[in-house]
């Protein structure tokens, strides 16, 4: 096997992290020597221990003149658990490959020039547009400081999220909802807007048996509206929920919500008047939380897109047609007076879910 196989092997491990790591990266590692894997691994659980150490315990002394081949640059701080560069070093590798720097500003590098000087050929860079696409939440968190963003949207061919009634249930197929609720898995949050609580009542959940997590579930609320009587709230107890709120808004609402289990946020109001989406990304970034699902309707879908936050689309379209100037589409708000500010989405996959399509994307970013 090439060193692009084994690669494509730590890549692969690195994957069965995916919704247990965050807020850290999901890594892989493989050692191998004279031909053959000696020992891989990868971080399973946020605490407990890095890839690069499971795969070089399993190896033992056989890591000796080997080369270790992991996704991502080795850390080299203490954490929650301790520096991984230094037992690298001890280990008597040859050989270190990693697909890609440490983009965080206390690692982005050091770890690197730590194994050169300890006389270990290095080599960066192999695969490295597959590592940072599994690792694009973690990235843009380091990056940006903020989570990444992913809307989501199911909607009839003539681009309706509901009737003129606001009826929305159910748009896609079983099969769409089937994945739309393997997404919420893997994501840190799920997010909605207050109209979406009100009009439908969510639980904001997964649906699937043991899931490995429950990702957080967020609201955004500039007047308290949200009623003690819906599911979020008579659930928060037991599953994690924040409601961002303006600081104006009613005070005795938000006792009797925190005393009911919801942890209420209350950040600054943006040009509009609504909560300054700014504001709620640094207070989601402060409790690492890495990435969010929007499901929101298409006012906050427009507030994402205009502002610039919106990362990437998952969107189910149905085979019908809703029709009606009132029903309500995926993106809302003012809209654009000119095709040239379209905003454009680099597509990346696009299929059949039965009678449903899902098209996938990235948002597209002038470099």
């Amino acid at each position: 096997m090439t060193e692009a196989e084994y690669m494509r092997r730590a890549i692969t491990l690195a994957k069965r992290g995916l919704g247990t790591t965050s807020p850290n990266p999901m890594v892989g590692a493989v050692v191998v020597k004279g031909g053959k894997v000696v020992g891989e691994g990868y971080h399973r659980k946020a605490g407990e221990a890095h890839a690069e150490i499971v795969a070089l315990e399993k190896a033992g002394q056989r890591a000796r003149g080997g080369t270790l081949i992991l996704n991502l640059e080795p850390c080299c701080h203490t954490g929650k658990t301790p520096p991984c560069v230094n037992s690298i070093i001890s280990a008597g590798l040859k050989k270190v490959v990693v697909a890609m720097q440490d983009p965080n500003p206390i690692v982005n590098g050091r770890s690197i020039g730590m194994l050169k000087k300890a006389g270990i050929d290095v080599k960066v860079g192999l695969l490295e547009r597959e590592a940072r696409m599994l690792n694009e939440a973690f990235i843009t968190f380091v990056e940006k400081k903020r989570p990444f963003f992913v809307v989501k949207g199911a909607m009839s061919l003539d681009g309706k999220i509901a009737t003129r009634t606001g009826e929305s249930k159910w748009i896609s197929n079983e099969e769409s909802r089937e994945y739309a609720n393997q997404l919420r898995v893997v994501m840190d949050g799920i997010m909605v807007g207050i109209n979406t609580v009100i009009l439908d009542n969510p639980l904001l959940l997964p649906r699937v048996s043991k899931p490995k997590r429950y990702p957080v579930r967020i609201v955004l609320d500039s007047k308290l509206r949200i009623p003690p009587s819906c599911e979020l709230v008579k659930t928060a107890g037991k599953f994690r929920t924040l409601v961002f709120t303006l600081p104006d808004s009613r005070q005795d609402k938000e006792s009797r919500l925190k005393s009911m289990g919801i942890e209420v946020v209350r950040v600054a109001a943006g040009e509009n008047g609504r909560l300054a989406l700014s504001a709620v990304c640094k207070e989601l970034w402060q409790r690492e939380i890495t990435s969010v699902l929007v499901e929101g309707g298409g006012e906050l879908n427009s507030c994402f897109i205009g502002d610039g936050l919106a990362d990437k689309i998952v969107i189910f379209y149905a085979p019908k047609l809703i029709g009606g100037k009132s029903a309500p589409s995926l993106i809302g708000g003012k809209g654009i007076d000119f095709l040239k500010d379209a905003c454009r989405i680099d597509i990346t996959s696009v299929r059949r879910l039965k009678e449903d399509i899902c098209v996938e994307g990235y948002v597209h970013r002038d470099s």
